[in-house]
């Protein structure tokens, strides 16, 4: 088995109290599903910044990765069929997939 990471990016986040509490029951649902295969839930991200060859930053694109999640899958595409039911794609976002390489 190796380990992925899922990227979220989009997705709307709730206005109102209930709407969030239903987005958390829905997450923690989800995750649910995924049982030992979550190696780390992750967290959602907040401000960013870039730094550039030279050292100097500025600040990131807001937004344009929302937060992350580690998990375990036999392969790629394994790891794509996992995320199918990501709460952040009834919300329009996405789920970016990429194989963490041992070393």
């Amino acid at each position: 088995m190796g380990k992925f990471v899922f990227l979220y990016t989009g997705g709307q986040m709730a206005d109102t109290p209930e709407g969030q509490k239903a987005a958390m029951d829905a997450w923690m649902g989800w995750f649910g599903t995924l049982g030992d295969d979550i190696v780390d839930p992750g967290n959602p991200f907040g401000a960013s910044s870039t730094v550039k060859p030279d050292g100097s930053t500025k600040d990131g694109a807001a937004g344009a990765i929302g937060g992350y999640s580690v998990i375990s899958a036999n392969s790629l595409s394994d790891a794509a069929g996992k995320a199918k039911g990501c709460p952040v794609l009834a919300g329009g976002g996405t789920v970016e997939v990429y194989e963490a390489m041992p070393m």
